[in-house]
């Protein structure tokens, strides 16, 4: 994709041309590209915050603990942003100056190093691409992006622009995720052909809330909404912290744990795109009897057979299937991979791994499997998911999930969430980004989105 100057705003373009009028005599404007040697191994790294809800708190604080300085909080809600301050302010955060447009925030790009993204899903695309062409580090919130094609354009920029990236599977950087990767990839469970995930629903409202409240003071509704389709304000149906129910703005729980759930899958089964998404919903987005909500088929890779991820919804599998959970926890959900030589289940977030091998009686800990102790460590282990992107921003490794892998995370997810929405099975291309079987998915491939707040 390439980049031209109408890609930036007026206001940035103006700034950045200050700084490299010579760029031009070598083609095209002038990009910033990420620099994460500029912040040296013992100082703080400068963080902006955009989006200062309960998830963005989170990830803030984790940050400030882990080696970051918060000089911006930026939030369309004033409530939000001063909700922050309260929760960084003994760490020195209650002096972050706020914004409530992130134009501005942009405008003011000299006085920070990298930036949190934890927006609603809707806004990850719009940010990541603004805040990466003004050279910045990111770290972005799962899923990456609200639609697939803005998954496959985050991926691409972020490789051409070379910035340090890291999405919010805060699992990747789990002992736990690293060791099943390890193990599956050596071969210990043999041939692997079904997954089984249970304990997300899938389901999500379409269009809108009928009815319309006052906005309150100081929340910019307009912005908040942003590239979305404009609907009126109803207190408690959208903000804060309930537009993930809702379609246009968040794509239900598949999308919300999609790139925690398959993080593991992908990585020890080296997972391609899959080629078929099937659907087994009522007419109320719920499972039917003894189905999964959503299967995820994916073709031969290799040696490596076909295998399918039958994401259950609120439903547990058959008993017969998931006994050696059921064993250890009834109330348990989460991931199980099952295998010719034995099985592994894992939380919902690819964390406390546990694993069983044909003949031994219980699922043990991963890290304290006898008889996988010789398979040797092939992938490196860190303190935390933020000390890694933060380490990385310094120059000090690389991270793990950056936005090529989390893209393709946010690919794999959103195919499925295309098949609740279309209520039928696709058959999916995901090199082209189509569905041969169902053209009229295209619409949720390439969202056409409202361009009144975009750069």
């Amino acid at each position: 994709m390439k980049q031209n100057q109408s890609d930036l705003s007026r206001r940035a373009f103006l700034k950045l041309s200050t700084l490299g009028a010579g760029a031009a005599a070598f083609g095209g404007p002038l990009v910033l590209r990420g620099n994460p040697s500029a912040t040296s191994a013992n100082s703080k790294l400068n963080l902006a915050v955009v989006g200062c809800g309960g998830r963005g708190r989170d990830d803030m604080s984790s940050m400030l603990s882990n080696g970051a300085n918060l000089v911006a909080l930026c939030d369309p809600d004033a409530e939000q942003i001063q909700k922050a301050r309260v929760a960084a302010a003994n760490r020195g955060g209650d002096s972050a100056k706020g914004y409530q447009d992130y134009r501005k925030l942009l405008d003011d790009a000299a006085t920070y190093e990298a930036v949190l993204v934890a927006s609603p899903d809707h806004w990850h695309a719009p940010l990541c691409k603004a805040f990466m062409r003004a050279g910045k580090p990111i770290y972005c919130e799962k899923p990456l992006t609200h639609s697939i094609a803005e998954a496959r354009e985050i991926r691409e920029l972020s490789r051409k622009l070379n910035v340090v990236t890291q999405m919010g599977n805060q699992g990747s950087a789990s002992a736990s995720l690293r060791r099943c990767t390890e193990i599956i990839k050596a071969g210990a469970l043999g041939q692997i052909r079904e997954m089984y995930h249970w304990g997300i629903g899938v389901a999500a409202r379409e269009g809108s809330a009928p009815g319309e409240d006052p906005v309150p003071a100081d929340f910019n509704w307009d912005l908040w909404v942003g590239p979305s389709a404009m609907r009126p304000f109803r207190k408690g149906v959208y903000h804060p912290a309930v537009w993930r129910g809702w379609f246009d703005f968040g794509n239900g729980g598949l999308a919300d744990f999609c790139c925690h759930v398959i993080n593991l899958p992908m990585r020890a089964l080296d997972l391609g795109y899959p080629e078929r998404l099937v659907p087994n919903l009522d007419e109320n987005d719920q499972a039917l009897p003894g189905k999964a909500a959503v299967e995820f088929h994916f073709g031969a890779r290799g040696d490596l057979p076909p295998v399918v991820l039958y994401w259950m919804g609120d439903a547990k599998p058959p008993a017969d299937i998931i006994q050696p959970v059921l064993d250890a926890d009834p109330k348990s959900n989460g991931l199980f991979i099952i295998g010719e030589k034995g099985c592994i289940f894992t939380s919902h977030w690819n964390t406390e791994g546990m694993i069983r091998l044909n003949g031994e009686p219980n699922l043990v800990s991963v890290l304290h499997h006898p008889a996988t102790a010789n398979i040797p460590r092939s992938l490196p282990r860190v303190s935390g998911h933020d000390r890694e992107w933060i380490d990385a921003c310094r120059g000090q490794g690389r991270t793990f999930s950056d936005f090529d892998i989390g893209g393709k995370l946010t690919e794999i997810g959103l195919a499925g969430v295309l098949a609740v929405r279309a209520h039928k099975t696709i058959e999916w291309d995901g090199e082209k980004m189509e569905s041969t079987n169902a053209p009229e998915v295209a619409r949720f491939v390439h969202t056409q989105w409202r361009r009144k707040w975009l750069l």
